[in-house]
Formats: C-alpha cells, structure tokens, sequence
C-alpha cells in the first residue's frame, strides 16, 4: 500500500494545501490501462487506486494504491509502478497554496508530455542562443 500525503513545505515555502484537477474521463481511463498493464506483469489479486481531486489539506491524503497478490515482491512492485506510472500517464493536475495566498501549478517530473516540453524548449533555447551568436 502506498499513501501520498500534502507536504506542509516546498522549496521553503509553507504550503496550505493543494488543488488538484482532472480530466476525469481520460483519467480513468489511464488508470485502468495501467491497472491491466500491472497485471500483465505481476500475478496479482486486487488493485484499488484512489486519488482526490479539488483541495486537499496539508497532511491529508491525495493518492492511496494497494495491491494484494500471493508473494509481497510482486505487490510492491506493482505499487511502484502504478504511482510512478499515474504520475507520468494520467491526467491530474496540482496546484500548491501558499500561507501568503499565492500559488503555483506544479508539473511532476515523471510526467511525459512535460519532459516532452522542457526537451523542446531546452532545443528552442540552444536555436535562440546559436542565432544570437550568428548576428
């Protein structure tokens, strides 16, 4: 079982909770494949996943997995899969709230169509400062 909880900190700044968002359609539709793709790799018995949306307090739950199978090896590979795979695959998105009333949308760093982003803007920045170099 994996329980990810609101961290009351980031980057030095205190956070009040988060405010997630989904498409929530899509959303569980990922988690299902994910879930099949899960037992595809290990023998499993159940799988339960469950992630909040709207605000989340500051010490509450955002995401609860479990898994249960025969053997603890297979479940517990399967948990970590499945988190690190939702982070990377579904649909969800945060916002963190500060304790001064600001906020900030984060991106998780598993997310693929964000590495996908930074890797374009990482190249647009390397053709920006080749053409500055040029003139």
């Amino acid at each position: 079982m994996f329980i990810g909880t609101t961290r009351n900190m980031y980057e030095g700044q205190t956070v009040v909770r988060l405010e997630y968002e989904s498409y929530e359609e899509m959303a569980v539709k990922e988690i299902k494949k994910l879930c099949k793709e899960a037992r595809e790799k290990w023998t499993l018995h159940h799988i339960a996943v469950y992630h909040r949306l709207g605000v989340v307090p500051v010490c509450e739950a955002s995401v609860i997995l479990a898994v249960s199978s025969v053997h603890r090896r297979e479940s517990l590979n399967a948990v970590s899969f499945l988190i690190d795979e939702l982070k990377a695959n579904v649909p969800i998105w945060k916002k963190e709230v500060y304790d001064d009333g600001s906020g900030s949308w984060k991106q998780n760093k598993e997310c693929l169509w964000t590495q996908k982003e930074n890797k374009m803007d990482d190249s647009n920045e390397e053709i920006n400062q080749k053409n500055n170099k040029s003139t």
